[in-house]
């Protein structure tokens, strides 16, 4: 069945497909979204940490460091303006050897490179001031990194999509596609299957957007990248918090470490771990559990036994796999790949959920700036 024609698809409700769907919409565009779930977000946007981060992790002048930075005010921003709940909790990142301290260092000076000014250097006699629960030979302070509630936060920006005309269409899978002489036309897959023609396609399908991209007639396969899984588990605490504040560890292989996160009413998690696989999958390993009772104890000591229980998992779509060099986003637009009308994303892990405003307003540049002048992504 033929439905006709809209303006903008964009293929993936999670937040940064409604991120992208309501900057457009506000810039007057049509726009409809596509999601092959029964809700919004049901994958990485609702299985990760909550985090805005603060953009201290990130190589300077990478998309993620720019894109992380701007977000992060973006977003405190809006959460005031929208009535999201959020936090301002701050952040420590802990060492414990030499090797680690290093880290620290090299994370100051990242910070510094890429805008961010308000880290502290804690002693650990501070840290002992400060947190007495904790131990750490080095810490440092990130008094702008913060917790949300990413639910909320997806709710309003439907609710942003929706005041501009904007629509989500869930249960509905951007399946396949080609590119014609006005654009695109889509297979949409669900109840029922139909075409859909587009002008724009923003493909935003996050673990799956290699795959629809590879679905697309016309687009070269060598800008399809090859995705890597890396699954994380989550465990919560049954015990009452040590500290108000999220605290890390030094930077671990792709990942962050076993980290100490809050949600809005002050109860602990910790993780993710890294779990690489082929296929993703939701179950949560509870044995996984039994190594994270170490790693938090080299901040926490006192972390009582049979205290952890399987929460959560989630899974980030990265870009290059096990012992590689992280990757920064790709925005791939007609400049990159020489189609009009597209707009791939790829590897948009962490930051991303910090970084969705500021991604949302630079795929809305892309659509705005039109094919013959493109941003340089």
């Amino acid at each position: 069945m033929d439905i006709g024609r809209v303006d903008i698809v964009v293929a993936g409700a999670g937040v940064i497909g409604l991120a992208i769907g309501a900057a457009l919409a506000k810039a007057g565009r049509e726009v409809l979204i596509l999601e092959s779930a029964s809700r919004i977000g049901s994958e990485t946007s609702s299985r990760n940490s909550e985090v805005i981060h603060a953009g201290i992790y990130y190589p300077p002048g990478s998309l993620k460091a720019r894109l992380c930075v701007e977000g992060k005010h973006a977003l405190y921003q809006y959460c005031e303006d929208r009535k999201v709940s959020y936090r301002k909790c701050g952040k420590l990142i802990v060492a414990n050897d030499h090797l680690e301290a290093v880290q620290l260092e090299k994370l100051m000076a990242t910070a510094r490179a890429n805008g961010v000014e308000d880290l502290q250097e804690w002693s650990s006699e501070k840290l002992a001031i400060e947190e007495p629960l904790l131990q750490a030979a080095h810490a440092l302070f990130s008094p702008s990194t913060g917790i949300i509630d990413s639910h909320g936060y997806m709710l309003a920006l439907v609710g942003e999509l929706e005041d501009h005309g904007g629509m989500v269409a869930l249960n509905s899978k951007a399946a396949s596609g080609k590119s014609t002489d006005y654009g695109w036309e889509l297979l949409v897959d669900g109840e029922q299957s139909m075409t859909l023609g587009c002008s724009w396609l923003i493909n935003a399908a996050g673990l799956g957007a290699h795959k629809l991209a590879a679905a697309l007639d016309g687009l070269d396969p060598e800008f399809v990248p090859r995705m890597f899984f890396a699954k994380g588990s989550y465990f919560s605490l049954t015990a009452k918090a040590p500290t108000n504040r999220l605290v890390y560890p030094a930077p671990a292989e792709a990942g962050l470490g076993i980290h100490l996160t809050l949600d809005q009413g002050g109860h602990a998690r910790f993780g993710p771990d890294v779990e690489w696989i082929d296929v993703p999958g939701y179950a949560v390993d509870e044995n996984r559990g039994n190594s994270f009772y170490s790693a938090i104890r080299r901040y926490w000591p006192g972390l009582p036994e049979s205290s952890l229980r399987p929460d959560y998992c989630g899974i980030r779509p990265k870009l290059v796999g096990p012992g590689q060099q992280a990757a920064d986003f790709r925005i791939d637009g007609p400049k990159k790949h020489g189609l009009a009308g597209l707009v791939n994303l790829f590897g948009i892990e962490s930051p991303g959920l910090t970084a969705s405003l500021s991604i949302g307003r630079t795929v809305a540049e892309i659509v705005s700036n039109g094919d013959d002048k493109m941003l340089d992504l």
